[in-house]
């Protein structure tokens, strides 16, 4: 891959800026002989934590931006290969979308600017090499570059490996902050529509995993119908809301789409099923929220899933020595299933290294974790109970 290095100024640059605010991107540059966002980019995230006004105070500061990198392509064209971002930010300043304070802490649009610090800001320079190079080279050394200290994500990665109609589609949909839909998905899914997750999510749960994401991509490249994926990622997440009618912030972040696919052919009364939720999420005995959904929809026999409290040392030492005592009054086991036995275990005092703490009463059958219905046995025959 060819580069060189070419000085411009950030006014060069703005000529003729354009900004979608639908979509979240900057558009076009350089009297739109430069493309900010081609299709492998990340979209525009600066904005959500202000990092575009420390963009501004830097260039008023005098402070260098970096290094910006443009892919040239044919007909005198460029579009961005990193510093979109930067491009972005200094561009919707200078067309007044955001404002930034003065050192009186003062609100101050571009336009409102005193016109030495306009002056400052269109006349700083830019680091820019211009690149050439094969579709291949170019996205190699996009997924090498982190920009203005924000690494790309593994979505954003594979969005620039696999560009074409069927990524630029996707991001339309699942990485467009303005769908009327992100506040229904948001209770399920954690992250940012900008940085990808909701589209990542897509593509996990109708691939089979996000080890089969870059493949599916592959596959789909140049398809311009995501209905496929669309119609998948919105079958899960009407699946699990009409399961579950109450909305938990447990439930954000779950595996939904494996959920998915080993439940939704099972029949559920979304009624009884919310008496569930309620009475689990009222247990203080589970340790594990998170799991409580997937334990209900399991039928209620996966208990590792909730991670039930256990009881702590001071409650097994002080049942183990009421039942030690006992047991030497008796000649018997300290353990009650050895006691009952025939073998040579019939008469054995344990130490307490060798019993586990157990609930009397089974915690699914309504057993709390209090030392009245706790007991210790010896650990083989505690594996052995089970759930009696």
């Amino acid at each position: 891959m060819k580069a060189k290095l070419v000085s411009y100024t950030v006014a060069d640059i703005s000529e003729g800026f354009e900004y979608n605010e639908l979509e979240g991107k900057g558009l076009f540059g350089l009297s739109k002989r430069l493309t900010i966002q081609p299709e492998y980019q990340r979209n525009y995230i600066y904005a959500e934590k202000n990092r575009e006004a420390g963009v501004i105070y830097s260039l008023l500061k005098g402070y260098p931006l970096g290094i910006i990198y443009f892919n040239s392509l044919a007909d005198d064209k460029l579009e961005v290969l990193d510093g979109q971002q930067r491009i972005t930010s200094f561009g919707r300043y200078i067309t007044n979308k955001f404002a930034i304070k003065d050192e009186n802490g003062m609100e101050q649009y571009f336009s409102g600017l005193a016109s030495d610090k306009q002056k400052i800001i269109l006349d700083s320079k830019l680091l820019v090499y211009e690149c050439e190079g094969t579709e291949t080279e170019i996205k190699e050394w996009f997924k090498t570059i982190n920009i203005a200290g924000v690494p790309l994500n593994e979505q954003e990665l594979l969005n620039a490996v696999y560009s074409g109609p069927f990524v630029t589609k996707g991001k339309e949909l699942f990485s467009n902050s303005q769908n009327a839909n992100i506040h229904k998905w948001s209770a399920y899914i954690s992250g940012s529509a900008n940085r990808q997750d909701y589209w990542e999510r897509a593509l996990e749960w109708i691939s089979g995993g996000k080890d089969f994401i870059g493949a599916y991509l592959s596959k789909n490249r140049d398809n311009t119908d995501i209905s496929e994926v669309k119609n998948h990622f919105e079958n899960v997440i009407n699946w699990a809301s009409e399961i579950f009618i109450e909305v938990e912030d447990e439930m954000k972040g779950l595996e939904w789409g494996r959920l998915y696919s080993s439940f939704h052919e099972v029949k559920y009364d979304s009624k009884k099923i919310s008496k569930q939720v309620k009475k689990f999420f009222g247990d203080p005995y589970i340790k594990n929220r998170r799991n409580i959904f997937e334990y209900i929809l399991g039928g209620c026999t996966d208990l590792k899933l909730l991670d039930i409290r256990i009881f702590n040392d001071a409650d097994k030492r002080i049942v183990y020595e009421k039942q030690t005592t006992q047991a030497h009054k008796k000649n018997i086991s300290n353990c009650s299933f050895c006691a009952i036995g025939n073998d040579v275990n019939k008469e054995k005092i344990w130490v307490l290294g060798d019993m586990d703490a157990d609930h009397i009463k089974a915690w699914s059958k309504g057993g709390g974790t209090d030392i009245k219905n706790c007991e210790v046995l010896c650990k083989s025959h505690n594996r052995a109970k089970g759930n009696r």
